[in-house]
């Protein structure tokens, strides 16, 4: 009977090391479960940059046409700032290109050969942006930093203007701020950007900072075209040109697009017409209400009365993208709820501060706490759904919703508190020789999921201490609480070296007002 109880407390260890490694595989997968909404909501935005990044390139080769058809009419005055701008396109040609082929391998990578970054198929491919950026035996994050570091002191040595000069600075900063940085705020840029981050959205990001080379390059651009003296080239060549604030824009928020003509004489504003109708001010800004996503066109003139008193006339048409607002919504600590205790939830609306957002939740309660939320859902097994919504230009608009699992908090491991010798605080969970003298100190167990992911701890209500005579007799002592009772002390006292006890049948309760039996059974060897 002895050796049948033995065989019987082995059998329960193994079992509950099984489930254990169950239990961190099933972690595993559901953090890396990505929302399929969120993946489509980055298609859409990449959609929009590489549109977007297609214009400013257009925008920065008319530039240039510009400068090399005065070099032909005056190569004496325009050609060392014809060779300045030939130097910026280069260096901007440079970085762009080092940038695409990162996106070509983070989507081979993820999708294999023949892989297209426009047409991505494993998306949420959250190993391919971590191989390629931050491996240490060659990851490219650290010198893509480096090359936008040297990029941005080099294009912002062309320009004088000072709030421009900040733009530039700010969108190709590499500076983590303390916000963004993490836990422990030790983060590198590259870091921040790629790690564990879906194939993508990391070619999303890059996308991104392709576009800001060409804006950078456009600025630069701009600023050699007005350092020459281009009087009758200016005249000569008068088109107009449609500025947006932003091309791409959340669905009820505002369109915004300053139209100008180039070299406008200050003492004549142009007037400008779209759609047949004249704007009602005389600084060129077009605004227009977004209520419903898609891409718009839209098209125009621009008249001005020259000095001899004729009127010259220019047409132009742009093009804006409505996208639906992105809200993102993300469990602290895995990608599920648990009944009973206080879930961590973070909520961020791109481009709306945090105090024009609320949210709300059903199955349960959802209330700010200092810079994130806190999650109090209520039925085990039901689903939880936070509704996001956010002030906008005046307006308050729903911008998405998410779907959480409430489960239940799992079971507790039993563990015996102690200090090292070094004076350090530890837990002793069996397996492994323990000293009496520490046992003895301890005064009893305690109870908690301390996981990497969870760290609760749990009320211990009884336990009981098994262990066996020289005749193999189990003896049964049980404990009223978290501390040994005097019985089990004076039986932890007559151990000897190599001696076995095993704390079984412990009850505990969590944070969430159930008392559990434990199936964990804790072996504690005397050394």
């Amino acid at each position: 009977m002895a050796a049948g109880k033995n065989q019987s407390i082995g059998r329960m260890s193994a079992r509950q090391r099984m489930i254990n490694m169950m239990y961190i595989v099933l972690t595993a997968m559901l953090a890396l479960n990505v929302s399929s909404d969120v993946l489509n909501g980055f298609s859409q935005v990449e959609d929009g940059l590489s549109r977007t990044g297609r214009t400013l390139t257009a925008r920065n080769m008319t530039l240039l046409s510009q400068l090399e058809e005065f070099n032909k009419k005056n190569p004496e005055k325009a050609k060392p700032w014809l060779d300045k701008a030939s130097e910026v396109r280069a260096h901007s040609d440079s970085l762009f290109n080092y940038i695409d082929s990162l996106k070509t391998m983070i989507v081979t990578l993820a999708d294999g050969k023949g892989a297209d970054h426009h047409n991505i198929v494993n998306k949420d491919n959250l190993d391919a942006s971590s191989q390629v950026m931050l491996d240490a035996r060659g990851g490219k994050g650290q010198v893509l930093r480096m090359r936008i570091d040297r990029y941005r002191s080099y294009i912002t040595s062309f320009i004088s203007d000072n709030a421009k000069r900040a733009n530039i600075e700010g969108a190709l900063s590499t500076t983590i701020s303390s916000e963004a940085g993490g836990e422990g705020n030790n983060k590198k840029w590259e870091e921040t950007m790629f790690e564990n981050m879906p194939a993508i959205a990391a070619v999303t990001l890059l996308s991104k900072l392709q576009n800001d080379v060409r804006y950078a390059e456009g600025e630069v651009l701009n600023q050699i075209i007005d350092n020459v003296d281009m009087g009758d080239l200016r005249v000569n060549l008068v088109n107009a040109f449609v500025v947006p604030q932003s091309r791409i824009v959340m669905r009820g928020t505002k369109y915004s697009a300053n139209i100008v003509l180039a070299a406008v004489d200050t003492t004549q504003r142009p007037i400008v017409y779209i759609g047949g109708s004249r704007l009602n001010n005389d600084k060129g800004l077009y605004e227009v209400g977004t209520s419903k996503a898609g891409n718009y066109d839209y098209s125009g003139y621009i008249e001005v009365l020259g000095r001899d008193g004729t009127t010259t006339r220019r047409d132009f048409k742009s093009s804006y993208t409505v996208i639906d607002p992105l809200a993102t919504v993300s469990a602290t600590m895995m990608n599920v709820l648990y009944a009973g205790i206080a879930n961590p939830i973070s909520i961020a609306v791109p481009g709306v501060p945090e105090g024009s957002i609320s949210a709300s939740m059903t199955n349960g309660s959802l209330t700010r706490s200092g810079n994130g939320w806190v999650a109090h859902p209520t039925q085990v097994g039901a689903e939880c759904v936070v509704t996001v919504t956010a002030e906008m230009d005046g307006q308050r608009t729903s911008v998405g919703s998410t779907t959480f699992k409430v489960r239940k908090l799992p079971d507790p491991t039993p563990y015996i508190a102690y200090k090292d010798d070094k004076g350090q605080p530890n837990l002793y969970k069996g397996g492994r020789g323990f000293s009496k003298a520490l046992l003895l100190g301890a005064g009893g167990i305690g109870a908690s999921i301390d996981d990497g992911i969870l760290n609760i701890e749990y009320q211990v209500l009884g336990f009981e201490m098994v262990r066996f005579d020289q005749m193999g007799n189990a003896l049964v002592e049980r404990s009223a609480g978290n501390k040994f009772s005097e019985r089990q002390v004076s039986a932890i006292k007559q151990l000897q070296r190599g001696k076995r006890i095993y704390i079984n049948h412990v009850q505990a309760k969590g944070p969430d007002g159930i008392t559990r039996d434990l199936p964990t059974s804790m072996e504690i060897i005397i050394n």
